[in-house]
């Protein structure tokens, strides 16, 4: 298998990017894409033609950080390869079918039924393998489960899996809302934003740039977004990365009991994401103040290596506790197996 990882979205160079990578490797049968935000009209992974391509121009505004980056990518692929199946996977079809209090903003109809004003839920594609992971690792049918879902990385949410399905999530009409992020800022009270433009005169170009690129960890320490780094500076003293830190991690444990109020019980707390994969503090910390859901610190820190290469660790150890699991994470499998689904074609990679 041929990868090409980078660590940037793509930009104006994508075309002649993927265009050099193409030349390296076999001809593929198939391209999968990644679709952050479906909007109202697509509740499916699909083939992208003409008009499903506008559909998407149409909702980049919803999630700016990644379905304007996206499109370039398809349409540099679309052009480069022309005689092969494009598929969008989105990160909201896991949620397609929230209930609708779940999915409900407590807003006039006007702004439901006219603006489309609703919760729409993301990290789907990585929610869709982490439970699938779980389920093996707990021998139980997927559909027999109730289970709190963590992604956690430059984007972070929760998300309630009742029997197979997503009945409540921490992200919203945008990716911006939920939990505290790298850089995102997680929710903020609406009467904060608009007392900024009353009062201090801040424009919306200003409040977007500012609540997607320079808050949450980066906003909160001043020096990085990087848990890891947060962690190797709060061990030197730093009271900024200290709060930081705090503040993310109460962050997360709201997330995860507010998921959990969505449930009949417990099943396991799961952790997938760079963050969930890679950064043994954080996890203990928000575990060991969880002892309200029945889950405990005193978690076991598997090696990133085996991680990665079994896929998943249950890592409780305490007695009667609820399990704890990490899964490494799985988008880019996901992807493949959704465009695979779509095609009807076998899928090898489960």
């Amino acid at each position: 298998m041929a990868v090409r990882d980078a660590s940037e979205p793509p930009g104006p160079a994508a075309a002649a990017e993927l265009r050099n990578f193409l030349s390296e490797v076999p001809a593929p049968a198939a391209v999968g894409h990644r679709i952050v935000h479906s909007g109202p009209h697509l509740t499916g992974h699909t083939l992208i033609d003409t008009p499903v391509r506008a559909l998407l121009a149409d909702v980049a505004d919803l999630a700016p950080l990644h379905v304007a980056p996206a499109l370039r990518v398809v349409d540099a692929a679309r052009e480069l390869l022309p005689d092969v199946p494009h598929v969008a996977c989105f990160d909201t079809v896991f949620h397609k079918d929230l209930p609708a209090q779940a999915r409900t903003y407590a807003v006039p109809e006007r702004w439901r039924a006219e603006y489309g004003l609703r919760r729409y839920g993301f990290h789907g594609l990585s929610y869709s393998w982490a439970l699938q992971r779980t389920a093996q690792a707990l021998g139980r049918p997927v559909d027999n489960l109730q289970v709190v879902l963590v992604h956690l990385g430059g984007g972070c949410s929760a998300c309630a899996v009742r029997n197979g399905h997503s009945v409540d999530t921490t992200m919203g009409l945008t990716p911006l809302e939920g939990l505290v992020m790298s850089r995102r800022s997680g929710s903020l009270d609406p009467g904060a934003l608009l007392w900024l433009q009353r009062r201090h005169g801040l424009s919306t170009a200003e409040l977007d740039d500012t609540l997607h690129r320079h808050s949450g960890l980066l906003g909160l320490s001043g020096t990085s977004g990087d848990t890891r780094d947060l962690v190797r500076a709060r061990a030197e003293g730093d009271a900024a990365a200290a709060l930081a830190l705090a503040t993310f991690t109460l962050s997360c444990r709201r997330g995860i009991a507010s998921m959990a109020a969505s449930l009949d019980r417990l099943d396991a707390l799961v952790f997938t994401g760079e963050i969930g994969e890679d950064q043994p503090e954080v996890r203990e910390e928000i575990c060991s103040a969880l002892t309200v859901l029945g889950v405990r610190g005193g978690l076991l820190v598997p090696e990133l290596e085996d991680l990665m290469r079994e896929g998943l660790r249950r890592i409780d150890q305490a007695v009667r506790s609820v399990p704890v699991l990490v899964v490494a994470t799985g988008e880019i499998q996901q992807i493949a197996a959704e465009t695979r689904r779509l095609l009807g074609v076998a899928d090898r990679t489960r």
